[in-house]
Protein backbone atom coordinates (compact mmCIF):
# COMPACT_ATOMS: atom_id res chain seq x y z
CA UNK A 1 0.00 0.00 0.00
CA UNK A 2 1.38 3.46 -0.87
CA UNK A 3 1.72 5.94 1.95
CA UNK A 4 0.82 9.62 1.64
CA UNK A 5 1.38 12.58 3.91
CA UNK A 6 -1.68 13.30 5.98
CA UNK A 7 -3.51 16.61 5.68
CA UNK A 8 -6.43 18.34 7.39
CA UNK A 9 -8.36 21.34 6.06
CA UNK A 10 -9.89 22.11 9.44
CA UNK A 11 -6.97 24.15 10.76
CA UNK A 12 -5.65 27.69 10.86
CA UNK A 13 -2.24 28.98 9.77
CA UNK A 14 -0.23 32.04 10.66
CA UNK A 15 1.49 33.17 7.46
CA UNK A 16 3.82 36.19 7.47
CA UNK A 17 2.95 38.35 4.45
CA UNK A 18 4.71 41.45 3.18
CA UNK A 19 2.07 43.44 1.34
CA UNK A 20 4.49 45.15 -1.02
CA UNK A 21 5.83 41.78 -2.19
CA UNK A 22 2.36 40.78 -3.39
CA UNK A 23 2.27 43.62 -5.94
CA UNK A 24 4.78 42.15 -8.37
CA UNK A 25 6.14 43.87 -11.46
CA UNK A 26 4.69 42.87 -14.79
CA UNK A 27 1.16 42.55 -13.43
CA UNK A 28 -1.85 44.78 -13.96
CA UNK A 29 -2.17 45.44 -10.24
CA UNK A 30 1.39 46.79 -10.22
CA UNK A 31 0.62 49.10 -13.16
CA UNK A 32 -2.55 50.38 -11.46
CA UNK A 33 -0.67 50.86 -8.17
CA UNK A 34 2.22 52.73 -9.79
CA UNK A 35 0.18 54.95 -12.09
CA UNK A 36 -2.21 56.06 -9.35
CA UNK A 37 0.65 56.84 -6.96
CA UNK A 38 2.98 58.57 -9.44
CA UNK A 39 1.15 59.67 -12.61
CA UNK A 40 -2.40 60.59 -11.65
CA UNK A 41 -3.34 63.84 -9.94
CA UNK A 42 -5.87 62.91 -7.25
CA UNK A 43 -5.73 66.29 -5.52
CA UNK A 44 -8.99 67.06 -7.36
CA UNK A 45 -10.75 65.00 -4.67
CA UNK A 46 -9.51 67.23 -1.82
CA UNK A 47 -12.44 69.60 -2.19
CA UNK A 48 -14.80 66.80 -1.17
CA UNK A 49 -13.36 66.56 2.34
CA UNK A 50 -13.84 69.10 5.14
CA UNK A 51 -12.46 66.98 7.97
CA UNK A 52 -9.09 68.69 8.37
CA UNK A 53 -9.91 69.74 11.96
CA UNK A 54 -12.94 67.71 12.98
CA UNK A 55 -14.53 64.50 11.81
CA UNK A 56 -13.38 60.97 11.20
CA UNK A 57 -10.40 60.39 8.85
CA UNK A 58 -11.60 59.34 5.41
CA UNK A 59 -10.33 56.59 3.14
CA UNK A 60 -7.71 57.93 0.76
CA UNK A 61 -9.14 58.29 -2.78
CA UNK A 62 -6.02 56.52 -4.06
CA UNK A 63 -6.97 53.41 -2.08
CA UNK A 64 -10.58 53.49 -3.29
CA UNK A 65 -9.55 54.04 -6.91
CA UNK A 66 -7.12 51.11 -6.76
CA UNK A 67 -9.88 48.87 -5.41
CA UNK A 68 -12.30 49.86 -8.14
CA UNK A 69 -9.91 49.72 -11.10
CA UNK A 70 -8.38 46.41 -10.10
CA UNK A 71 -11.80 45.02 -9.20
CA UNK A 72 -13.20 46.01 -12.58
CA UNK A 73 -10.22 44.35 -14.27
CA UNK A 74 -11.25 41.12 -12.50
CA UNK A 75 -14.92 41.47 -13.42
CA UNK A 76 -16.13 42.58 -9.96
CA UNK A 77 -18.97 44.99 -10.78
CA UNK A 78 -20.76 44.89 -7.43
CA UNK A 79 -19.55 47.04 -4.53
CA UNK A 80 -20.33 44.10 -2.24
CA UNK A 81 -17.99 41.90 -4.30
CA UNK A 82 -15.29 44.55 -3.94
CA UNK A 83 -15.85 44.80 -0.17
CA UNK A 84 -15.55 41.03 0.18
CA UNK A 85 -12.41 40.95 -1.97
CA UNK A 86 -10.76 43.53 0.33
CA UNK A 87 -11.32 41.16 3.25
CA UNK A 88 -10.40 37.87 1.56
CA UNK A 89 -8.12 38.45 -1.46
CA UNK A 90 -4.45 38.99 -0.68
CA UNK A 91 -3.82 41.25 -3.70
CA UNK A 92 -6.70 43.54 -2.71
CA UNK A 93 -5.32 43.55 0.84
CA UNK A 94 -1.92 44.56 -0.51
CA UNK A 95 -3.38 47.38 -2.65
CA UNK A 96 -5.38 48.71 0.33
CA UNK A 97 -2.65 48.14 2.95
CA UNK A 98 -5.09 45.99 4.88
CA UNK A 99 -7.93 48.50 4.88
CA UNK A 100 -11.41 47.21 4.01
CA UNK A 101 -13.90 49.92 3.00
CA UNK A 102 -17.54 48.80 3.20
CA UNK A 103 -19.71 48.52 0.09
CA UNK A 104 -21.54 51.79 0.80
CA UNK A 105 -18.25 53.73 0.79
CA UNK A 106 -17.17 52.10 -2.48
CA UNK A 107 -20.55 52.68 -4.12
CA UNK A 108 -20.68 56.34 -3.07
CA UNK A 109 -17.18 56.88 -4.43
CA UNK A 110 -18.13 55.49 -7.86
CA UNK A 111 -21.37 57.50 -7.85
CA UNK A 112 -19.42 60.73 -7.20
CA UNK A 113 -16.89 60.14 -9.98
CA UNK A 114 -18.86 61.93 -12.72
CA UNK A 115 -17.07 65.28 -12.21
CA UNK A 116 -13.63 63.74 -11.68
CA UNK A 117 -13.39 60.94 -14.23
CA UNK A 118 -12.46 63.12 -17.23
CA UNK A 119 -9.31 64.64 -15.63
CA UNK A 120 -8.22 61.16 -14.49
CA UNK A 121 -8.85 59.75 -17.96
CA UNK A 122 -6.73 62.52 -19.45
CA UNK A 123 -3.96 61.79 -16.94
CA UNK A 124 -3.68 58.27 -18.36
CA UNK A 125 -3.90 59.57 -21.94
CA UNK A 126 -0.96 61.85 -21.15
CA UNK A 127 1.03 58.82 -20.00
CA UNK A 128 0.14 57.10 -23.28
CA UNK A 129 1.31 60.18 -25.17
CA UNK A 130 4.61 60.40 -23.26
CA UNK A 131 5.23 56.68 -23.80
CA UNK A 132 4.61 57.07 -27.57
CA UNK A 133 1.56 54.80 -27.52
CA UNK A 134 -0.60 57.30 -29.43
CA UNK A 135 -0.08 58.74 -32.88
CA UNK A 136 -2.15 56.51 -35.14
CA UNK A 137 -3.47 57.77 -38.46
CA UNK A 138 -6.62 55.64 -38.49
CA UNK A 139 -9.30 55.82 -35.81
CA UNK A 140 -12.44 53.75 -35.36
CA UNK A 141 -15.64 54.66 -33.57
CA UNK A 142 -18.31 52.24 -32.43
CA UNK A 143 -20.97 51.69 -29.80
CA UNK A 144 -21.86 48.83 -27.48
CA UNK A 145 -25.40 48.58 -26.08
CA UNK A 146 -25.41 47.40 -22.47
CA UNK A 147 -28.28 46.85 -20.03
CA UNK A 148 -28.74 49.41 -17.28
CA UNK A 149 -29.90 49.02 -13.70
CA UNK A 150 -33.58 49.31 -14.68
CA UNK A 151 -36.29 47.02 -16.01
CA UNK A 152 -37.73 47.56 -19.47
CA UNK A 153 -41.10 46.40 -18.14
CA UNK A 154 -41.46 49.68 -16.24
CA UNK A 155 -41.17 51.80 -19.35
CA UNK A 156 -43.95 53.59 -21.19
CA UNK A 157 -45.44 56.87 -22.25
CA UNK A 158 -47.26 58.95 -19.61
CA UNK A 159 -50.62 57.48 -20.67
CA UNK A 160 -49.20 53.94 -20.63
CA UNK A 161 -47.79 54.46 -17.13
CA UNK A 162 -51.18 55.71 -15.92
CA UNK A 163 -52.73 52.53 -17.33
CA UNK A 164 -50.08 50.45 -15.52
CA UNK A 165 -50.99 52.26 -12.28
CA UNK A 166 -54.67 51.38 -12.76
CA UNK A 167 -53.83 47.72 -13.35
CA UNK A 168 -51.57 47.66 -10.27
CA UNK A 169 -54.31 49.21 -8.17
CA UNK A 170 -56.80 46.57 -9.33
CA UNK A 171 -54.29 43.82 -8.56
CA UNK A 172 -53.69 45.18 -5.06
CA UNK A 173 -57.43 45.34 -4.36
CA UNK A 174 -57.75 41.71 -5.43
CA UNK A 175 -54.89 40.66 -3.13
CA UNK A 176 -56.41 42.61 -0.24
CA UNK A 177 -59.61 40.62 -0.64
CA UNK A 178 -57.59 37.40 -0.51
CA UNK A 179 -55.85 38.71 2.58
CA UNK A 180 -59.22 39.36 4.22
CA UNK A 181 -60.40 35.83 3.43
CA UNK A 182 -57.29 34.44 5.12
CA UNK A 183 -58.17 36.43 8.23
CA UNK A 184 -61.52 34.63 8.35
CA UNK A 185 -59.98 31.16 8.09
CA UNK A 186 -59.06 29.05 11.09
CA UNK A 187 -55.58 29.82 12.38
CA UNK A 188 -52.87 27.37 11.28
CA UNK A 189 -49.15 27.46 10.55
CA UNK A 190 -49.74 27.18 6.80
CA UNK A 191 -52.37 29.93 6.82
CA UNK A 192 -50.04 32.16 8.84
CA UNK A 193 -47.20 31.60 6.32
CA UNK A 194 -49.52 32.30 3.37
CA UNK A 195 -50.73 35.46 5.03
CA UNK A 196 -47.16 36.70 5.65
CA UNK A 197 -46.21 36.08 1.99
CA UNK A 198 -49.33 37.89 0.82
CA UNK A 199 -48.62 40.90 3.04
CA UNK A 200 -45.09 41.10 1.71
CA UNK A 201 -46.33 41.00 -1.87
CA UNK A 202 -48.99 43.64 -1.22
CA UNK A 203 -46.43 45.98 0.37
CA UNK A 204 -44.09 45.54 -2.60
CA UNK A 205 -46.85 46.29 -5.10
CA UNK A 206 -48.01 49.31 -3.10
CA UNK A 207 -44.52 50.78 -3.19
CA UNK A 208 -44.36 50.18 -6.93
CA UNK A 209 -47.81 51.73 -7.38
CA UNK A 210 -46.78 54.84 -5.45
CA UNK A 211 -43.67 55.19 -7.63
CA UNK A 212 -45.58 54.77 -10.90
CA UNK A 213 -48.33 57.16 -9.81
CA UNK A 214 -45.84 59.80 -8.74
CA UNK A 215 -44.02 59.51 -12.07
CA UNK A 216 -47.16 59.54 -14.23
CA UNK A 217 -48.55 62.59 -12.41
CA UNK A 218 -45.40 64.69 -12.07
CA UNK A 219 -43.08 63.37 -14.76
CA UNK A 220 -42.68 65.25 -18.02
CA UNK A 221 -43.11 63.38 -21.32
CA UNK A 222 -39.83 62.21 -22.83
CA UNK A 223 -39.49 63.59 -26.36
CA UNK A 224 -37.46 61.80 -29.02
CA UNK A 225 -35.59 63.12 -32.05
CA UNK A 226 -38.75 63.04 -34.16
CA UNK A 227 -40.47 65.43 -31.76
CA UNK A 228 -42.89 62.74 -30.57
CA UNK A 229 -43.18 61.26 -27.09
CA UNK A 230 -41.10 58.15 -26.45
CA UNK A 231 -41.16 55.72 -23.56
CA UNK A 232 -39.97 56.96 -20.17
CA UNK A 233 -38.63 54.64 -17.47
CA UNK A 234 -39.77 54.90 -13.87
CA UNK A 235 -36.50 53.59 -12.41
CA UNK A 236 -33.90 55.30 -14.62
CA UNK A 237 -35.36 57.78 -17.08
CA UNK A 238 -31.96 58.50 -18.63
CA UNK A 239 -31.84 54.93 -19.93
CA UNK A 240 -33.68 53.95 -23.10
CA UNK A 241 -35.10 50.91 -24.81
CA UNK A 242 -32.62 49.73 -27.43
CA UNK A 243 -32.94 47.07 -30.09
CA UNK A 244 -30.00 44.64 -30.34
CA UNK A 245 -29.34 41.40 -32.20
CA UNK A 246 -30.26 39.58 -28.96
CA UNK A 247 -33.55 41.41 -28.40
CA UNK A 248 -34.61 44.64 -26.73
CA UNK A 249 -32.85 45.93 -23.61
CA UNK A 250 -33.24 48.88 -21.27
CA UNK A 251 -29.86 50.52 -21.00
CA UNK A 252 -27.22 52.74 -22.55
CA UNK A 253 -25.17 52.92 -25.74
CA UNK A 254 -21.50 52.93 -24.67
CA UNK A 255 -19.43 54.75 -27.30
CA UNK A 256 -15.66 54.66 -27.79
CA UNK A 257 -13.16 56.16 -30.22
CA UNK A 258 -10.02 54.06 -30.62
CA UNK A 259 -6.53 54.84 -31.95
CA UNK A 260 -5.25 52.13 -34.31
CA UNK A 261 -1.61 52.20 -33.12
CA UNK A 262 -2.17 50.35 -29.84
CA UNK A 263 -5.98 50.39 -29.53
CA UNK A 264 -5.94 53.16 -26.94
CA UNK A 265 -9.39 54.63 -26.22
CA UNK A 266 -9.21 58.38 -26.88
CA UNK A 267 -12.72 59.12 -25.70
CA UNK A 268 -15.61 57.18 -24.23
CA UNK A 269 -19.14 58.17 -23.30
CA UNK A 270 -22.32 56.33 -22.36
CA UNK A 271 -25.22 57.67 -24.41
CA UNK A 272 -28.95 57.54 -23.75
CA UNK A 273 -29.90 56.95 -27.39
CA UNK A 274 -29.64 53.66 -29.23
CA UNK A 275 -29.16 55.16 -32.71
CA UNK A 276 -25.44 55.57 -33.39
CA UNK A 277 -25.84 58.32 -36.00
CA UNK A 278 -26.58 60.82 -33.22
CA UNK A 279 -23.25 60.14 -31.50
CA UNK A 280 -20.52 60.74 -34.09
CA UNK A 281 -20.27 64.49 -33.49
CA UNK A 282 -20.15 64.42 -29.65
CA UNK A 283 -17.63 61.56 -29.60
CA UNK A 284 -15.29 63.18 -32.14
CA UNK A 285 -15.65 66.54 -30.36
CA UNK A 286 -14.82 64.87 -27.03
CA UNK A 287 -11.75 63.21 -28.55
CA UNK A 288 -10.61 66.58 -29.94
CA UNK A 289 -10.94 68.14 -26.47
CA UNK A 290 -8.91 65.31 -24.95
CA UNK A 291 -6.02 65.56 -27.40
CA UNK A 292 -6.00 69.36 -26.97
CA UNK A 293 -5.33 68.74 -23.27
CA UNK A 294 -2.31 66.70 -24.35
CA UNK A 295 -0.86 69.73 -26.14
CA UNK A 296 -2.15 69.15 -29.67
CA UNK A 297 -4.18 71.70 -31.61
CA UNK A 298 -7.80 71.33 -32.66
CA UNK A 299 -6.74 70.08 -36.12
CA UNK A 300 -5.31 66.84 -34.72
CA UNK A 301 -7.70 64.74 -36.82
CA UNK A 302 -7.30 66.79 -40.00
CA UNK A 303 -6.91 64.48 -43.00
CA UNK A 304 -6.82 61.44 -40.68
CA UNK A 305 -9.11 58.52 -41.32
CA UNK A 306 -12.07 57.89 -39.00
CA UNK A 307 -13.98 54.66 -39.60
CA UNK A 308 -17.55 54.07 -38.49
CA UNK A 309 -20.11 51.44 -39.41
CA UNK A 310 -23.25 52.13 -41.42
CA UNK A 311 -25.23 53.12 -38.32
CA UNK A 312 -23.31 56.43 -38.33
CA UNK A 313 -24.22 57.19 -41.96
CA UNK A 314 -26.25 60.39 -42.18
CA UNK A 315 -26.01 63.61 -44.12
CA UNK A 316 -25.41 65.59 -40.92
CA UNK A 317 -22.45 63.36 -39.97
CA UNK A 318 -20.94 63.55 -43.44
CA UNK A 319 -21.31 67.33 -43.41
CA UNK A 320 -19.63 67.45 -39.98
CA UNK A 321 -16.71 65.27 -41.14
CA UNK A 322 -16.20 67.44 -44.23
CA UNK A 323 -16.28 70.64 -42.18
CA UNK A 324 -13.66 69.20 -39.79
CA UNK A 325 -11.46 68.05 -42.74
CA UNK A 326 -11.76 64.45 -41.53
CA UNK A 327 -11.21 61.64 -44.02
CA UNK A 328 -14.29 59.70 -42.93
CA UNK A 329 -15.24 56.19 -44.08
CA UNK A 330 -18.89 55.67 -43.12
CA UNK A 331 -20.74 53.36 -45.55
CA UNK A 332 -24.45 53.40 -46.27
CA UNK A 333 -26.59 50.48 -44.96
CA UNK A 334 -26.59 48.68 -48.34
CA UNK A 335 -22.88 48.76 -49.06
CA UNK A 336 -22.45 44.99 -48.58
CA UNK A 337 -25.10 44.25 -51.20
CA UNK A 338 -22.90 45.97 -53.77
CA UNK A 339 -19.70 44.25 -52.62
CA UNK A 340 -18.81 41.35 -54.97
CA UNK A 341 -16.98 39.59 -52.13
CA UNK A 342 -20.39 38.79 -50.60
CA UNK A 343 -21.98 37.65 -53.86
CA UNK A 344 -22.29 34.03 -52.67
CA UNK A 345 -23.83 34.85 -49.29
CA UNK A 346 -27.60 34.86 -49.46
CA UNK A 347 -27.81 37.50 -46.75
CA UNK A 348 -25.91 39.99 -48.90
CA UNK A 349 -27.31 39.23 -52.36
CA UNK A 350 -28.76 42.22 -54.18
CA UNK A 351 -32.56 42.35 -54.15
CA UNK A 352 -34.26 40.56 -57.01
CA UNK A 353 -35.34 42.81 -59.87
CA UNK A 354 -38.96 43.85 -59.60
CA UNK A 355 -41.27 42.80 -62.43
CA UNK A 356 -42.55 46.30 -63.09
CA UNK A 357 -42.76 48.39 -66.21
CA UNK A 358 -39.50 50.14 -67.06
CA UNK A 359 -39.24 53.75 -68.17
CA UNK A 360 -38.74 52.55 -71.77
CA UNK A 361 -42.27 51.13 -71.77
CA UNK A 362 -43.79 54.58 -71.19
CA UNK A 363 -44.31 56.76 -74.28
CA UNK A 364 -42.63 60.16 -73.95
CA UNK A 365 -43.91 63.36 -75.63
CA UNK A 366 -41.04 65.84 -75.80
CA UNK A 367 -43.27 68.76 -76.87
CA UNK A 368 -45.45 68.60 -73.73
CA UNK A 369 -42.81 66.95 -71.52
CA UNK A 370 -45.24 64.22 -70.49
CA UNK A 371 -45.57 60.44 -70.52
CA UNK A 372 -48.28 57.97 -71.48
CA UNK A 373 -48.44 54.67 -69.58
CA UNK A 374 -48.87 51.27 -71.33
CA UNK A 375 -52.62 51.49 -70.63
CA UNK A 376 -52.93 54.90 -72.27
CA UNK A 377 -53.14 57.12 -69.16
CA UNK A 378 -51.54 60.55 -69.59
CA UNK A 379 -48.97 61.55 -66.91
CA UNK A 380 -48.28 65.28 -66.49
CA UNK A 381 -45.13 66.92 -65.11
CA UNK A 382 -45.57 68.03 -61.47
CA UNK A 383 -41.97 68.66 -60.35
CA UNK A 384 -38.62 69.28 -62.01
CA UNK A 385 -36.14 69.09 -59.12
CA UNK A 386 -37.19 66.32 -56.75
CA UNK A 387 -34.13 65.19 -54.77
CA UNK A 388 -34.27 61.52 -53.75
CA UNK A 389 -31.20 59.91 -52.12
CA UNK A 390 -28.88 62.40 -53.77
CA UNK A 391 -30.33 61.94 -57.27
CA UNK A 392 -32.32 64.59 -59.14
CA UNK A 393 -35.65 63.46 -60.56
CA UNK A 394 -38.52 64.83 -62.61
CA UNK A 395 -41.88 63.68 -61.31
CA UNK A 396 -45.02 62.95 -63.33
CA UNK A 397 -48.54 62.16 -62.14
CA UNK A 398 -51.70 60.69 -63.64
CA UNK A 399 -55.30 61.79 -62.96
CA UNK A 400 -56.82 60.72 -59.65
CA UNK A 401 -58.86 57.48 -59.77
CA UNK A 402 -57.84 56.46 -63.27
CA UNK A 403 -55.84 53.45 -62.04
CA UNK A 404 -58.52 51.82 -59.84
CA UNK A 405 -59.67 49.23 -62.41
CA UNK A 406 -56.53 49.08 -64.55
CA UNK A 407 -55.68 45.46 -65.53
CA UNK A 408 -51.95 46.36 -65.55
CA UNK A 409 -51.96 47.81 -62.04
CA UNK A 410 -49.83 45.00 -60.53
CA UNK A 411 -47.04 45.73 -63.04
CA UNK A 412 -47.21 49.47 -62.59
CA UNK A 413 -48.16 50.48 -59.03
CA UNK A 414 -46.17 49.85 -55.88
CA UNK A 415 -49.30 49.53 -53.73
CA UNK A 416 -52.67 48.05 -54.80
CA UNK A 417 -54.43 50.79 -52.79
CA UNK A 418 -52.86 53.63 -54.83
CA UNK A 419 -55.36 55.86 -56.61
CA UNK A 420 -53.09 57.40 -59.23
CA UNK A 421 -49.77 56.70 -60.91
CA UNK A 422 -46.60 58.62 -60.04
CA UNK A 423 -43.52 58.33 -62.23
CA UNK A 424 -40.02 59.52 -61.22
CA UNK A 425 -37.43 59.95 -63.97
CA UNK A 426 -33.78 60.43 -63.02
CA UNK A 427 -32.23 63.40 -64.78
CA UNK A 428 -29.00 63.94 -62.84
CA UNK A 429 -27.02 63.71 -59.59
CA UNK A 430 -26.80 66.40 -56.92
CA UNK A 431 -23.19 67.72 -57.04
CA UNK A 432 -23.39 68.38 -53.28
CA UNK A 433 -24.53 64.86 -52.50
CA UNK A 434 -22.06 63.69 -49.83
CA UNK A 435 -23.81 60.35 -49.48
CA UNK A 436 -23.16 59.57 -53.15
CA UNK A 437 -19.51 60.60 -52.72
CA UNK A 438 -19.21 58.26 -49.72
CA UNK A 439 -20.78 55.38 -51.68
CA UNK A 440 -18.24 55.81 -54.49
CA UNK A 441 -15.43 56.11 -51.92
CA UNK A 442 -16.40 52.96 -50.03
CA UNK A 443 -17.08 50.91 -53.18
CA UNK A 444 -13.59 51.54 -54.54
CA UNK A 445 -10.90 48.88 -53.99
CA UNK A 446 -8.85 51.27 -51.84
CA UNK A 447 -11.92 52.24 -49.81
CA UNK A 448 -12.80 48.63 -49.04
CA UNK A 449 -9.24 47.88 -47.88
CA UNK A 450 -9.25 50.89 -45.58
CA UNK A 451 -12.72 50.28 -44.17
CA UNK A 452 -12.06 46.64 -43.36
CA UNK A 453 -9.57 47.82 -40.71
CA UNK A 454 -12.48 49.04 -38.56
CA UNK A 455 -13.32 45.66 -37.08
CA UNK A 456 -9.69 44.93 -36.15
CA UNK A 457 -9.31 48.30 -34.41
CA UNK A 458 -12.44 48.70 -32.31
CA UNK A 459 -14.13 45.33 -31.90
CA UNK A 460 -11.32 43.75 -29.81
CA UNK A 461 -11.64 46.68 -27.41
CA UNK A 462 -15.29 45.91 -26.74
CA UNK A 463 -14.46 42.20 -26.61
CA UNK A 464 -11.84 42.87 -23.92
CA UNK A 465 -14.17 45.00 -21.82
CA UNK A 466 -17.27 42.84 -22.20
CA UNK A 467 -15.82 39.32 -22.17
CA UNK A 468 -12.48 39.53 -20.35
CA UNK A 469 -13.43 42.27 -17.88
CA UNK A 470 -17.03 40.93 -17.75
CA UNK A 471 -18.57 44.36 -18.10
CA UNK A 472 -21.95 43.12 -19.35
CA UNK A 473 -24.21 45.63 -17.61
CA UNK A 474 -24.19 48.96 -15.77
CA UNK A 475 -24.85 48.91 -12.04
CA UNK A 476 -25.37 52.67 -11.68
CA UNK A 477 -28.45 54.73 -12.50
CA UNK A 478 -28.51 58.07 -14.31
CA UNK A 479 -26.43 59.08 -17.31
CA UNK A 480 -23.69 60.85 -15.34
CA UNK A 481 -23.04 57.91 -13.01
CA UNK A 482 -23.26 55.37 -15.83
CA UNK A 483 -20.88 57.46 -17.94
CA UNK A 484 -18.39 57.53 -15.04
CA UNK A 485 -18.58 53.75 -14.73
CA UNK A 486 -18.04 53.29 -18.47
CA UNK A 487 -15.01 55.61 -18.40
CA UNK A 488 -13.57 53.68 -15.45
CA UNK A 489 -13.60 50.55 -17.63
CA UNK A 490 -12.05 52.52 -20.50
CA UNK A 491 -9.42 53.66 -18.00
CA UNK A 492 -8.65 50.05 -17.02
CA UNK A 493 -8.33 49.13 -20.70
CA UNK A 494 -5.85 51.95 -21.35
CA UNK A 495 -3.80 51.09 -18.24
CA UNK A 496 -3.55 47.52 -19.49
CA UNK A 497 -2.20 48.82 -22.82
CA UNK A 498 0.40 50.90 -20.96
CA UNK A 499 1.43 47.83 -18.97
CA UNK A 500 1.90 45.78 -22.13
CA UNK A 501 3.52 48.24 -24.51
CA UNK A 502 5.16 50.95 -22.44
CA UNK A 503 8.88 50.98 -21.67
CA UNK A 504 7.86 52.19 -18.21
CA UNK A 505 6.87 48.62 -17.25
CA UNK A 506 9.26 46.66 -19.46
CA UNK A 507 10.75 43.90 -17.33
CA UNK A 508 13.85 43.59 -19.48
CA UNK A 509 14.53 47.07 -20.83
CA UNK A 510 17.05 47.27 -23.65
Amino acid sequence: MPRFKSYNYNQSMMVPVNLEDQITEGTLEFAIHYLIDHEMDLSIFDEKFINDETGCPAYDPKILLKIILFGYSRGFLSSRQLERACRENIIFMALTCGQAPDHCTISRFVSSMDSYILPLFRNILLVCENENLLGGTVFAIDGCKLPGNASKHWSGTISELKHKAEKLDAKIQSLLQNHQSLDEEAFSDSAHADKAKLEKRINRLQRRLASVRQWSESGKPKIGQSGKEIKSNVTDNDSAKMLTSHGTLQGYNAQAMVDDKHQIILYGEAMSKGQDFAHLKPVVTGAVDNVKELGHNKNYFKNKKILGDSNYHSDANLQFAKKQNIDAYIPDPRFRQRDPRFAHQGKYKPPKPRKKFTIDEYEYDEATDSFTCPNGVHLKLIGRTALIKGNIYKRYRGPDGTCDDCPLKSKCMNSPSSKRKYLSVKVGVDPKNLSKEMIDKIDSDAGRKIYQQRIAIVEPVFGNIRSVKRMDRFTMRGKQKVNAQWNLFCLVHNIEKIMRYSAMFAQNPA
